[in-house]
């Protein structure tokens, strides 16, 4: 069955979520990029906040494909006790050593790697994630201008992402500027959990406040 994923980036809007019964509740900042990442602190007095009712992910930021800088913000955020913890792999990047550097990590923390979809993403980079013990991957985008994930890949591409993830038996996520009319077409790939952001806010602008009737909206599509 297919879950709702609701990114927030505030205690308020975290327990906004949590009164709608969404899925995960994922942290970030959507001000600070695709992937723009809270700061640890807040992250922590969410997590406190919620109690273990809702599973919590949060994003490390748009950071470059350095293991050492990579590792060093997972380390930091799994301090602050969400459940998983997730790593944009950015275009252009060297990802085996990165894939390498967190690998040790996965004992403590567990990861969900994002790849995206307007950048011409390396499905063949899923296996080598499931040996090195991430939980899970998700596709999203990267520009947020160019549009949502189902104008960015076709249908065959969308379906064999998620054929692929369940395949090395990973957690699979699909997001990326996802509108309220993507559900329909989306449920039927049965990817672990469809992400949302701005199609929450008021008028659909993803650095906007979250709309409780947008979320409300959405929430009852994927029951």
């Amino acid at each position: 069955m297919t879950g709702m994923l609701a990114s927030v980036n505030s205690l308020p809007e975290a327990l906004l979520a949590l009164a709608a019964k969404v899925d995960i509740i994922d942290l970030k900042e959507p001000s600070r990029g695709a992937l723009g990442a809270l700061d640890v602190s807040l992250v922590r007095e969410i997590v406190q906040a919620i109690q273990g009712r809702c599973p919590v992910s949060a994003t490390v930021g748009d950071l470059p494909m350095h293991a050492e800088t990579l590792a060093a913000a997972v380390t930091a955020m799994a301090t602050t006790g969400v459940d998983f913890v997730k790593i944009g792999f950015f275009p252009d990047g060297d990802y085996q050593p990165v894939i390498n550097a967190l690998a040790a990590l996965v004992q403590d923390s567990a990861l969900i790697a994002v790849l995206f979809a307007d950048k011409q993403p390396d499905f063949g980079l899923l296996p080598a994630l499931k040996a090195a013990g991430f939980a899970g991957v998700m596709l999203d985008t990267m520009d947020k201008s160019s549009g949502s994930l189902t104008a960015v890949l076709s249908a065959e591409e969308i379906q064999a992402f998620v054929a692929q993830a369940r395949s090395q038996r990973l957690l699979c996520g699909l997001a990326g500027s996802l509108r309220r009319e993507d559900v329909a077409d989306l449920l039927p790939y049965q990817a672990d959990y469809l992400g949302f952001r701005g199609a929450l806010c008021e008028q659909h602008n993803r650095v906007a406040e979250l709309s409780p009737a947008a979320l409300m909206a959405i929430r009852q599509l994927i029951a």
